[in-house]
Protein backbone atom coordinates (compact mmCIF):
# COMPACT_ATOMS: atom_id res chain seq x y z
CA UNK A 1 0.00 0.00 0.00
CA UNK A 2 1.39 3.54 -0.90
CA UNK A 3 2.38 5.49 1.76
CA UNK A 4 1.81 9.26 2.31
CA UNK A 5 3.41 12.42 3.30
CA UNK A 6 2.09 15.74 3.61
CA UNK A 7 4.46 18.42 4.06
CA UNK A 8 3.17 22.48 4.59
CA UNK A 9 5.54 24.96 3.59
CA UNK A 10 5.97 22.81 0.56
CA UNK A 11 6.58 25.87 -2.32
CA UNK A 12 10.28 26.64 -1.95
CA UNK A 13 12.97 26.21 0.64
CA UNK A 14 13.72 23.73 2.75
CA UNK A 15 9.73 22.42 2.31
CA UNK A 16 10.56 21.98 -1.70
CA UNK A 17 13.59 19.82 -0.47
CA UNK A 18 11.72 17.65 1.71
CA UNK A 19 8.97 17.24 -0.68
CA UNK A 20 11.67 15.75 -2.96
CA UNK A 21 13.50 13.46 -0.71
CA UNK A 22 9.89 12.15 0.58
CA UNK A 23 8.71 11.45 -3.00
CA UNK A 24 12.64 9.96 -3.48
CA UNK A 25 11.69 7.58 -0.48
CA UNK A 26 8.38 6.28 -2.71
CA UNK A 27 5.83 8.65 -0.86
CA UNK A 28 3.30 10.20 -2.96
CA UNK A 29 2.94 13.77 -1.61
CA UNK A 30 0.40 16.04 -0.40
CA UNK A 31 2.25 19.67 -0.86
CA UNK A 32 0.18 22.61 1.13
CA UNK A 33 1.01 26.36 0.48
CA UNK A 34 -0.32 29.37 -0.73
CA UNK A 35 1.34 29.14 -4.13
CA UNK A 36 -0.16 26.81 -6.12
CA UNK A 37 1.53 27.62 -9.30
CA UNK A 38 4.79 26.59 -7.74
CA UNK A 39 3.67 24.23 -6.21
CA UNK A 40 2.38 22.72 -9.38
CA UNK A 41 5.35 22.68 -11.22
CA UNK A 42 6.89 20.90 -7.72
CA UNK A 43 4.27 17.99 -8.01
CA UNK A 44 4.70 17.58 -11.76
CA UNK A 45 8.88 17.47 -10.98
CA UNK A 46 8.18 14.76 -8.57
CA UNK A 47 6.17 12.70 -10.53
CA UNK A 48 7.91 12.61 -13.20
CA UNK A 49 11.39 11.93 -11.32
CA UNK A 50 10.36 9.29 -8.74
CA UNK A 51 6.58 7.59 -10.33
CA UNK A 52 5.00 8.71 -7.00
CA UNK A 53 1.16 10.67 -6.96
CA UNK A 54 0.82 13.72 -5.68
CA UNK A 55 -1.78 16.46 -4.20
CA UNK A 56 -1.64 20.13 -4.34
CA UNK A 57 -3.85 21.90 -1.59
CA UNK A 58 -3.34 26.01 -1.71
CA UNK A 59 -3.64 26.85 1.61
CA UNK A 60 -3.68 29.81 3.26
CA UNK A 61 -2.36 28.49 6.81
CA UNK A 62 -3.27 31.60 9.23
CA UNK A 63 -6.88 31.15 8.52
CA UNK A 64 -8.33 29.36 11.70
CA UNK A 65 -9.96 26.78 9.31
CA UNK A 66 -7.07 25.58 7.39
CA UNK A 67 -6.16 22.75 9.21
CA UNK A 68 -9.45 21.17 9.18
CA UNK A 69 -10.17 22.00 5.69
CA UNK A 70 -6.42 19.55 4.59
CA UNK A 71 -7.94 17.19 7.28
CA UNK A 72 -11.78 17.03 5.41
CA UNK A 73 -10.01 17.11 1.87
CA UNK A 74 -7.84 14.14 2.43
CA UNK A 75 -10.62 12.26 4.39
CA UNK A 76 -12.95 12.63 1.47
CA UNK A 77 -10.20 11.17 -0.87
CA UNK A 78 -9.54 8.38 1.61
CA UNK A 79 -5.99 9.69 1.90
CA UNK A 80 -4.05 8.53 5.09
CA UNK A 81 -0.94 10.66 6.40
CA UNK A 82 1.60 8.17 7.19
CA UNK A 83 4.30 11.28 7.58
CA UNK A 84 3.27 14.91 8.54
CA UNK A 85 5.93 17.33 7.79
CA UNK A 86 5.03 20.94 9.57
CA UNK A 87 7.35 22.84 7.99
CA UNK A 88 5.33 26.07 7.30
CA UNK A 89 6.90 29.20 10.04
CA UNK A 90 6.81 32.68 8.77
CA UNK A 91 8.99 35.39 10.82
CA UNK A 92 9.21 38.96 11.94
CA UNK A 93 12.11 40.79 12.73
CA UNK A 94 11.45 44.04 14.13
CA UNK A 95 10.45 46.01 17.74
CA UNK A 96 7.85 44.03 19.05
CA UNK A 97 5.90 47.90 19.99
CA UNK A 98 5.86 48.84 16.35
CA UNK A 99 5.06 45.72 14.73
CA UNK A 100 1.86 44.97 12.96
CA UNK A 101 -0.96 43.07 14.46
CA UNK A 102 -2.40 41.37 12.15
CA UNK A 103 0.97 40.25 10.91
CA UNK A 104 2.01 38.65 14.57
CA UNK A 105 -1.46 36.78 14.27
CA UNK A 106 -0.34 35.37 11.17
CA UNK A 107 2.84 33.99 12.97
CA UNK A 108 1.04 32.83 16.12
CA UNK A 109 -1.52 30.88 13.95
CA UNK A 110 0.88 29.40 11.10
CA UNK A 111 3.86 28.39 13.82
CA UNK A 112 1.88 27.21 16.90
CA UNK A 113 -1.97 27.11 16.63
CA UNK A 114 -2.73 25.44 12.79
CA UNK A 115 0.52 22.60 13.53
CA UNK A 116 -0.84 22.07 16.71
CA UNK A 117 -4.12 21.43 15.01
CA UNK A 118 -2.39 19.04 11.93
CA UNK A 119 -0.65 17.12 14.49
CA UNK A 120 -4.00 16.56 16.79
CA UNK A 121 -6.46 15.64 13.32
CA UNK A 122 -3.73 13.01 11.90
CA UNK A 123 -2.72 11.68 14.77
CA UNK A 124 -5.29 9.41 16.01
CA UNK A 125 -5.21 7.88 12.28
CA UNK A 126 -1.88 7.53 12.86
CA UNK A 127 -2.11 5.07 16.21
CA UNK A 128 -4.84 3.70 15.21
CA UNK A 129 -2.27 2.20 12.36
CA UNK A 130 0.88 1.83 15.11
CA UNK A 131 2.80 3.16 12.41
CA UNK A 132 3.68 7.20 11.52
CA UNK A 133 6.08 10.02 11.58
CA UNK A 134 5.62 13.28 12.56
CA UNK A 135 8.49 16.04 12.42
CA UNK A 136 7.57 19.82 13.44
CA UNK A 137 10.20 22.39 12.08
CA UNK A 138 11.40 24.45 14.56
CA UNK A 139 14.70 26.55 14.86
CA UNK A 140 17.77 27.19 16.77
CA UNK A 141 15.83 29.72 17.85
CA UNK A 142 13.82 27.27 19.62
CA UNK A 143 16.45 27.05 22.42
CA UNK A 144 16.55 30.92 23.32
CA UNK A 145 14.79 34.65 23.55
CA UNK A 146 15.73 37.32 21.52
CA UNK A 147 15.45 41.12 20.96
CA UNK A 148 13.93 41.92 17.30
CA UNK A 149 12.65 38.50 17.68
CA UNK A 150 10.37 37.91 20.46
CA UNK A 151 7.48 36.79 18.91
CA UNK A 152 8.94 34.19 16.46
CA UNK A 153 11.79 32.39 18.85
CA UNK A 154 8.81 32.29 21.43
CA UNK A 155 6.50 30.53 18.71
CA UNK A 156 9.71 28.47 17.60
CA UNK A 157 10.14 27.28 21.54
CA UNK A 158 6.58 26.07 21.55
CA UNK A 159 7.03 24.30 18.56
CA UNK A 160 10.39 22.30 20.42
CA UNK A 161 8.73 21.80 23.87
CA UNK A 162 5.51 20.37 22.45
CA UNK A 163 7.39 18.12 19.96
CA UNK A 164 9.49 16.44 23.20
CA UNK A 165 6.79 16.09 25.04
CA UNK A 166 4.27 14.71 22.33
CA UNK A 167 7.38 12.40 21.61
CA UNK A 168 7.43 11.23 25.26
CA UNK A 169 3.74 10.70 25.52
CA UNK A 170 4.28 8.46 22.02
CA UNK A 171 6.43 6.08 23.33
CA UNK A 172 5.39 2.30 22.33
CA UNK A 173 3.17 3.57 20.23
CA UNK A 174 4.51 3.19 16.86
CA UNK A 175 4.49 6.99 16.28
CA UNK A 176 7.63 9.35 16.77
CA UNK A 177 7.77 12.85 16.72
CA UNK A 178 11.31 14.53 15.22
CA UNK A 179 11.77 18.29 15.64
CA UNK A 180 14.07 19.59 13.14
CA UNK A 181 15.74 22.97 14.42
CA UNK A 182 17.80 24.60 11.64
CA UNK A 183 20.11 27.83 12.29
CA UNK A 184 20.20 30.41 9.46
CA UNK A 185 19.76 29.00 5.89
CA UNK A 186 19.83 30.24 2.33
CA UNK A 187 15.79 30.51 1.32
CA UNK A 188 13.90 33.75 1.15
CA UNK A 189 12.90 33.31 4.98
CA UNK A 190 14.93 36.63 5.62
CA UNK A 191 13.33 38.95 3.07
CA UNK A 192 9.89 37.82 4.16
CA UNK A 193 10.23 38.28 7.51
CA UNK A 194 12.62 41.72 7.22
CA UNK A 195 15.34 40.02 8.15
CA UNK A 196 17.72 40.56 4.89
CA UNK A 197 20.13 42.86 6.50
CA UNK A 198 20.70 41.86 9.96
CA UNK A 199 24.15 41.02 11.48
CA UNK A 200 23.62 37.59 11.93
CA UNK A 201 23.06 36.73 8.08
CA UNK A 202 26.82 37.67 7.81
CA UNK A 203 27.73 34.43 9.30
CA UNK A 204 27.89 31.00 7.16
CA UNK A 205 24.40 29.93 6.26
CA UNK A 206 23.24 26.58 5.21
CA UNK A 207 21.95 25.46 2.04
CA UNK A 208 18.45 24.54 2.33
CA UNK A 209 18.99 20.81 0.95
CA UNK A 210 21.60 20.56 3.44
CA UNK A 211 18.90 20.92 5.92
CA UNK A 212 16.46 19.34 4.60
CA UNK A 213 18.83 16.05 4.41
CA UNK A 214 19.89 16.21 8.09
CA UNK A 215 16.16 16.48 8.65
CA UNK A 216 14.57 13.50 6.77
CA UNK A 217 17.39 11.09 7.82
CA UNK A 218 16.70 12.08 11.41
CA UNK A 219 12.75 11.82 10.53
CA UNK A 220 13.28 8.48 9.66
CA UNK A 221 15.42 7.42 11.77
CA UNK A 222 12.66 8.76 14.87
CA UNK A 223 15.26 11.20 16.15
CA UNK A 224 13.59 13.47 18.85
CA UNK A 225 15.76 15.98 17.75
CA UNK A 226 17.68 17.25 14.67
CA UNK A 227 20.43 20.39 14.60
CA UNK A 228 22.12 20.54 11.34
CA UNK A 229 25.56 22.46 11.43
CA UNK A 230 28.16 22.30 13.36
CA UNK A 231 28.40 26.58 14.23
CA UNK A 232 24.41 25.43 15.33
CA UNK A 233 25.44 22.57 17.57
CA UNK A 234 28.19 25.36 19.39
CA UNK A 235 25.17 27.95 19.58
CA UNK A 236 22.29 25.08 20.96
CA UNK A 237 25.73 24.11 23.57
CA UNK A 238 26.03 28.12 24.37
CA UNK A 239 22.59 28.37 25.13
CA UNK A 240 22.79 25.87 28.21
CA UNK A 241 25.80 27.12 30.02
CA UNK A 242 26.10 30.80 29.13
CA UNK A 243 23.77 33.19 31.38
CA UNK A 244 21.05 34.63 30.15
CA UNK A 245 21.92 38.18 30.46
CA UNK A 246 24.73 37.59 27.71
CA UNK A 247 22.34 35.60 25.31
CA UNK A 248 19.83 38.19 25.34
CA UNK A 249 22.65 40.60 24.81
CA UNK A 250 24.43 38.51 21.77
CA UNK A 251 21.15 37.87 20.50
CA UNK A 252 20.81 41.45 20.15
CA UNK A 253 23.97 42.58 18.64
CA UNK A 254 23.43 39.53 15.97
CA UNK A 255 19.74 40.76 15.49
CA UNK A 256 20.39 44.46 14.97
CA UNK A 257 20.34 45.78 11.25
CA UNK A 258 23.83 46.79 9.24
CA UNK A 259 24.04 49.79 7.14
Amino acid sequence: MARTALITGASEGIGYELVKLSAKDGYNCVLVARNKQKMDQIAAEVEKSFGIKTRVITKDLSLPESALEIFDELTAANVSVDVLINNAGPGICGDFAQSDMDMNMHLIQVNMVTLTKLTWLFLPGMLKRKSGKIMNVGSIASFAPSPNFALYNASKAYVLFFSEALREELKGTGVSVTCLCPGATKTNWQIRAGAENIRLNQVRMIDAKIVAEHGYKGLMKGKRLVVPGIDNKITLLSTKFAPRAVILKVARFLTQKTG
